[in-house]
């Protein structure tokens, strides 16, 4: 059997690849594997569980529930809300283990299961490792040490949820947002009660799209991964800016007033630049992938502000903030998190901080996200290549070393392989979108020439 947990929990098609009885046998081994590792020690375990609105969520949810009552842990069921409000509520109830039922931007048939630990953050891989481990064997025929009589779970819902979500977001944003348009477009997903609430009580005035969740539609043109709809409504209702999230809220994108996209380097740049007036960026430092926009790199040297790049993924953007203390950091994608009020992307956070600045300094977010200029950028994926000598080609260095040459200070090449795909990944930065192609495509014919 392959790993059961990707870089983002379990995830696969609802009833097909993620069953009831997996979503069971995981939890069942979650609640195992923490009490082994002494995190119940001394008390009687408690968990947080939420999902998304997908119609699979509800069987999925139903077999968390029961295997973690069955393995002793009391269960607070917190409904629909986004991943971060789940991980927030795992820290703030003191809950052992937080669950969140979701398959974030994918398509309605998918679902997925991630496990947060004591005080709302991603479990360690050496944990999933051994929750998956110990699935397997009981799986295989071992019996779970099952308690009975008042030794079982209880089960509760908890309806404060939602709403104790929105007063934190509220409770950290630095000015409110009275005078603002926003349009919200919230994907069908997790966050359509609690973001539009959310920037109402923080004062804008607030058109929904995308705000109808009905378990099937999730994702389904809306969010962000479809701008269209969202750049249409915020030029159609003159607003002042528009915020996209995806199924499970973790991450967003923006538009400005003109309807033009603002992505998560340009989103990572303001907050910055607003984070380092009020001396909230510590370190004077960002955290950010290495497929992070050239222009971002250079915006962030000219305003004095450090940026530290990790592989792609918000875990290690994550890893490497807690590491250092760093308090911003995220992905081109739109995963922004702020450590100091969130242990994970939060969406409609950043979304809010995002309108504060704008309120705060009376420019338009087209003005504010001015302060980088995204080179364009050309991407190729290589396939039926062997990605594992990608870094010990000699013939694929030279390549490189002449690639870098042409493009100079004002561009910038990077290949990467796939870690699920035999392919290669061939990124080109240039000022010129003709030279970026004209440099990807030989680099590409590179690729197939000493790998394929």
């Amino acid at each position: 059997m392959g790993r059961l947990f990707g870089t983002d929990g379990v995830r696969g098609v609802a009833n097909a690849d993620l069953t009831a009885e997996m979503a069971l046998g995981l939890s069942v081994a979650a609640a195992h594997v923490l009490a082994e590792a002494g995190t119940f020690e001394g008390h009687r375990p408690k968990a947080v569980v939420g999902r998304d609105p997908r119609a699979s969520g509800e069987f999925l949810e139903a077999a968390v529930v029961a295997g973690l009552a069955s393995a002793g842990v009391d269960v607070l069921r917190v409904g629909v809300l986004p991943t971060p409000a789940v991980a927030y509520l795992t820290g703030e109830l003191g809950a052992d283990l937080g669950v969140m039922l979701s398959a974030s931007h994918n398509a309605m048939p998918d679902n997925g299961i991630k496990f947060f630990a004591r005080g709302g953050h991603k479990l360690a891989d050496e944990l999933e490792d051994r929750i998956e481990s110990v699935y397997e064997e009981h799986r295989t025929g071992a019996p779970w040490d099952r308690p009975t009589g008042s030794g079982v779970g209880r089960v509760r819902a908890y309806e404060e949820g939602a709403d104790r979500y929105v007063a934190h977001l509220l409770s950290v944003l630095p000015n409110r947002l009275d005078g603002l348009k926003v349009v919200l477009d919230e994907a069908h997903g997790a966050a359509a009660r609690v973001s539009p609430e959310a920037f109402r009580q923080a004062g804008a005035q607030v058109v929904t799209i995308g705000a109808e969740p009905d378990g099937l539609n999730i994702n389904d043109g809306y969010g962000s991964t479809h701008l269209e709809k969202i750049k249409a409504a915020v030029v159609e209702h003159g607003a002042d800016l528009g915020i996209a999230h995806d199924g499970d809220a973790d991450r967003c994108l923006a538009v400005d007033h003109t309807g033009a996209e603002v992505d998560g380097d340009q989103i990572l740049a303001v907050l910055a630049l607003a984070m380092q007036e009020r001396s909230a960026l510590r370190s004077d430092t960002v955290v950010a992938t290495v497929m992070s926009n050239l222009g971002f790199k250079l915006a962030m040297e000219r305003e004095g502000i450090r940026l530290v790049q990790t592989a792609v993924g918000d875990r290690y953007v994550l890893e490497e903030m807690k590491e250092h203390g760093f308090a911003l950091g995220g992905e081109q994608s739109g995963h922004v998190i702020i450590l100091d009020h969130a242990t994970t992307g939060d969406g409609t956070l950043t979304g809010l901080l995002l309108a504060a600045r704008v309120a705060q300094s009376g420019r338009a977010l087209a003005d504010l996200a001015a302060v980088m200029e995204r080179l364009p950028q050309v991407l190729i994926n290589v396939p039926d290549v062997d990605r594992t000598r990608v870094g010990t080609s000699a013939e694929l260095s030279a390549a490189v070393s002449d690639a870098e040459r042409e493009l100079g200070e004002t561009g910038r090449v990077l290949l990467r392989p796939s870690g699920t795909e035999p392919l290669v990944r061939v990124m080109v930065e240039a000022a010129d979108i003709e030279q970026a192609r004209s440099v990807a495509g030989r680099l590409a014919d590179a690729v197939k020439s000493a790998l394929g």
